[in-house]
């Protein structure tokens, strides 16, 4: 299975090129530029607005939609609820981040309420898995999770776990520069997102962004030399990693 998995996520970033899925993206402000280069450096479209009076036409129009909770001021609450009105009408399917969310109790509830909207795909850390459950984020925690709320989970760190609940994975790659750049969860959000759209298997969809994301990072920190250097590199490692390298460099279990 694990095999299988691996090699149908690789093939998802050949995917990604061909289609060039349009991902629209509700996100903080700190990440905007980040996340737009990362997902144009994967192959797909970002666009970026959150204007109320104008997001239902960029939501129609595109392939994906990433609810990210980052930066909550009026404008993206709003932008957010006809977002997801437009979403659910148009069965575009979309991606929660809840960045944060435990640092602030009416974030976290806003996260919870829109949990239960069906999400294809929810990616936070653990600290955020545990405000949004108020649980200690165990893997069965997170399979209950994905259980109850028809998506799947997928909580980054040093190792990162996908679930259904019916089935789980854990991704070990990655570097530690990456958690030494801001917003680069925030991105690989997006990119799971960009997978979203073209799979219909969301637990695939989440390991192939995960996967894509931690080997890049990977072959960046190779020639990096620090953090700063490795947000250029990382950049460049997307645009031209393989699926072979994803299939070769994968360590999933």
């Amino acid at each position: 299975m694990t095999a299988d998995l691996v090699a149908r996520a690789a093939s998802l970033v050949a995917q990604v090129r061909e289609r060039r899925p349009r991902v629209h993206c509700i996100t903080n402000t700190v990440v905007q530029e980040l996340t737009a280069n990362v997902l144009l450096a994967a192959g797909a479209i970002p666009s970026m607005t959150t204007s109320p009076e104008e997001i239902g036409y960029f939501v129609s129009g595109a392939d994906v939609l990433l609810v990210n909770l980052g930066t909550l001021d009026k404008e993206r609450r709003d932008a957010i609820e006809i977002a997801l009105e437009v979403a659910r009408d148009d069965g575009i399917p979309w991606v929660l981040d809840p960045v944060l969310i435990e640092r602030s109790e009416p974030r976290a509830e806003l996260a919870r309420l829109i949990a239960m909207k069906e999400p294809r795909v929810v990616r936070g850390n653990a600290a955020e898995f545990g405000a949004l459950t108020n649980a200690e984020p165990t893997p069965e925690a997170l399979d209950k999770f994905a259980l109850d709320h028809i998506t799947v989970a997928a909580c980054t760190g040093a190792v990162d776990l996908v679930t259904s609940g019916a089935k789980r994975v854990q991704i070990e790659n990655g570097h530690p520069y990456m958690a030494q750049v801001t917003g680069i969860g925030c991105a690989e959000s997006a990119l799971v997102a960009a997978m979203v759209a073209v799979e219909d298997d969301e637990f695939i969809a989440a390991t192939a962004g995960l996967l894509l994301m931690g080997i890049a990072g990977e072959t960046a920190a190779e020639i990096a030399q620090g953090p700063g250097s490795f947000a250029v590199a990382l950049i460049d490692a997307l645009a031209k990693i393989a699926p072979g390298t994803i299939a070769a460099k994968a360590r999933v279990r």
